[in-house]
């Protein structure tokens, strides 16, 4: 089975009477939003200004109930459990709301359930300690939706329990206090007239329940505490756990970012701080991809490898001592992260290929995975082939699985036509995880397989890169770079502009990195020659043309204090070997 070709989708160029509407902008910069749908004068102020969040929370269905619930418990001093998950986003929303909890006087203690012990969201045991400890009410963040047996048991405990989520809804919700899951508007079909997408991540639906916790104390105050806490010192959580979830970062969500990434940068909280200056980040340097790829990873990696509480404390802290020595403990936990999941995903390889040369879905099972890299291990399986990955820890009695999914294939909607094999599941539609007892693991994965060929399409097969424009090199410039920036922060759903340059000088190409697999590149049109670097692509070693076609992104690359422009190639070809739009 080779790598995945793709195929190119070159955005048709914004007509010449919409360039001349924005004089005062680049014209890449305009053609770049003109692909994003963003054509209207309002529309591209309000997307290049940023705009304010003016959010309503108490628009998002189940928020007032939830208030109610919890001025009830904050004013009659009951002990309140804010329940999370161990990825950066439950971390991020955990730490959030417990910040606001003891803001307004709250008495507040965290759980964060153990990867490698518990499996992710609600579990009976937990949730039984909880309430021995004297705990009556459980908010949960980021997971709680799909409990319905759990929270079943939650009540027979006499635990009321508020449910934030953002996860896929189930055929039912739970029976809780409240559920607030911004979907809940999708799946009736509306949306509120206040903005509100139903796209937020767990940390964003936290902030959201913070902000009217907040602002409900300063109209009536609960308890005598002076609340210093603002809504706004709870953005830069907002900003970490919305970027590492993976969720587009296109309305609230990119104005909630674009503030958070401002706080961030102020270094003002004492963990992020020493976790920036571990990664070797100053002031000013962090955006969305230094979150995806710098913090994002070492955040994640207390729960993938030890406990999340690691990071959970990291986020909390006010002691600069114990800010330094976790923040190098959560460097060495990602270290040791990048070579566990290097080596299982070779093994997880040789076990999907030695099953088929060409499946339709992968699926790899062993008990040599951890369940704390699975999900990364499907990720780049999905990266190399572009086919739905799923990869399973095998444990003693029961299996944890992570999925990973492509567009014709919703993940999480296949996982419910395997309802009756598995013991929990739930997810997004590309991503989801499962558990399930070991006798039903092949039955699994062949019903898995099998719906993938129902369902899957060859077009479905071919990853498309979505292309702003076609340019000359030549265009290239730091005047252009600075007009793209306006665009910031870009990730999911605002992808960074990507441009495509024909029949391009290969002047000289090696490979670098460990094992050959980038290639560095000097390339050139007739007036221009420029730097690149290809990741994942050493494979074309010693084997490019003279001339090629190559799709890239525009970037800074500092080195020694120097900043200097660069080419970061996302796919190359022979020249002349595709044409236009859709080849």
């Amino acid at each position: 089975m080779a790598s995945s070709p793709k195929r190119w989708q070159v955005a048709p160029p914004a007509p010449s009477s919409h360039l001349s509407q924005f004089p005062h902008l680049h014209p890449l910069l305009v053609q770049a939003l003109y692909t994003r749908g963003i054509r209207d004068s309002k529309g591209v102020a309000a997307f290049l200004d940023g705009g304010v969040d003016t959010a309503n929370p108490f628009q998002l269905e189940g928020m007032t109930e939830a208030v109610t619930r919890i001025r009830r418990a904050l004013r009659s001093g009951e002990q309140i459990a804010v329940y999370g998950d161990f990825d950066a986003d439950g971390i991020t929303a955990t730490a959030l709301l417990v910040q606001a909890l003891r803001a307004v006087g709250g008495r507040v203690q965290p759980y964060i359930p153990h990867r490698m012990d518990e499996g992710y969201g609600l579990n009976e045991e937990a949730l039984s300690a909880l309430a021995a400890d004297g705990v009556s009410l459980v908010v949960t963040v980021d997971c709680g939706v799909r409990a319905l047996d759990e929270i079943a048991h939650a009540r027979r405990l006499g635990l009321d329990v508020v449910v934030t989520d953002h996860h896929s809804l189930g055929p039912r919700l739970p029976k809780a206090v409240a559920v607030i899951n911004p979907k809940r508007a999708q799946a009736l079909g509306n949306r509120s007239s206040d903005g509100c997408t139903d796209a937020l991540a767990g940390s964003g639906v936290a902030y959201r329940l913070a902000q009217a916790l907040l602002r409900s104390h300063r109209q009536i105050p609960v308890t005598e505490r002076d609340v210093s806490l603002q809504e706004g010192d709870l953005l830069d959580l907002v900003a970490l756990g919305t970027v590492a979830d993976l969720v587009p970062l296109r309305g609230e969500n990119r104005v909630l970012v674009r503030q958070g990434l401002e706080r961030i940068n102020r270094m003002e909280r004492p963990g992020l701080r020493a976790l920036c200056e571990e990664a070797g980040l100053r002031p000013g340097e962090v955006d969305a991809t230094a979150i995806g790829y710098i913090l994002g990873p070492r955040l994640n990696a207390a729960g993938r490898l030890d406990d999340a509480e690691i990071a959970y404390r990291l986020l909390l802290t006010d002691d600069e001592a114990e800010a330094s020595r976790l923040a190098d403990q959560l460097d060495g936990l990602n270290r040791k992260r990048q070579q566990i999941t290097h080596e299982a995903y070779e093994m997880a390889r040789h076990l999907v290929l030695e099953i088929d040369e060409d499946p339709l879905l992968l699926f790899a099972a062993s008990s040599e995975f951890l369940s704390g890299i699975v999900g990364l291990v499907a990720s780049r399986l999905l990266d190399e082939f572009y086919r739905p990955a799923i990869v399973v820890e095998v444990g003693e009695q029961v299996s944890r699985g992570s999925c990973r999914s492509i567009a014709g294939f919703d993940v999480t909607r296949a996982l419910e036509a395997c309802e009756d094999l598995l013991e929990r599941y739930g997810g997004h539609a590309a991503a989801a995880g499962f558990t399930v007892v070991n006798r039903n693991l092949d039955r699994l994965a062949d019903r898995l397989r099998a719906l993938a060929c129902d369902q899957l399409r060859d077009e479905d097969l071919v990853p498309a890169l979505e292309i702003d424009a076609e340019v000359e090199l030549s265009e290239m410039s730091w005047d252009v770079q600075r007009a793209l920036e306006m665009l910031e922060p870009c990730g999911w759903g605002n992808p960074r502009p990507l441009f495509a340059s024909r029949d391009v000088r290969v002047w000289r190409h090696r490979a670098v990195g460990r094992e050959g697999r980038h290639l560095k590149l000097m390339l050139s049109d007739e007036r221009t020659t420029w730097d690149a670097i290809a990741f994942r692509q050493g494979a074309w070693a010693g084997q490019l043309p003279g001339a090629i076609d190559v799709a890239y992104h525009l970037e800074v690359n500092e080195w020694n204090d120097q900043r200097r422009l660069q080419l970061n190639v996302q796919d190359i070809r022979p020249a002349g070997s595709g044409g236009g739009a859709g080849c």
